[in-house]
């Protein structure tokens, strides 16, 4: 069964979104997305800087399996990357929550329309 972390707000296509406390979202995808690629063995993110519509693909992941989209939660800039997983894109799969977060975006609406993790549990059930 996976892990769905209750402070986490969730889309449909499976990536997940923190509300930082500076207003930023930082955001990853979630277990069942990782389970589901199997062994990421790379990440391709997108540039600080670049800016994204609720909804547009941002990055990918790839694994052994396939070939995966990361769909941004929330309109906005991308401030930060997490960088190590250049080096370990691995870390998505066995920390996605916390090591293997993607990218954080300053963002330029509220968080809404997304899932909270009863509503996630149910897309996947």
């Amino acid at each position: 069964m996976s892990e769905i972390p209750d402070n986490l707000s969730y889309t449909k296509d499976h990536e997940w979104a923190d509300l930082q406390d500076d207003g930023k979202v930082r955001v990853g995808i979630t277990d069942h997305a990782q389970d589901a690629l199997s062994d990421v063995v790379f990440v391709e993110l997108p540039d600080v800087g670049s800016k994204f519509v609720k909804g547009d693909a941002m990055a990918v992941a790839e694994s052994v399996k396939a070939a995966s989209d990361i769909y941004a939660p929330v309109s906005g800039k991308i401030v930060s990357i997490n960088d190590k997983l250049e080096e370990s894109p691995e870390l998505i799969n066995e920390s996605p929550y916390d090591f293997g977060w993607m990218v954080v975006i300053e963002p330029e609406e509220k968080l809404e329309g997304l899932l909270d993790s009863n509503s996630y549990r149910e897309v996947i059930d």
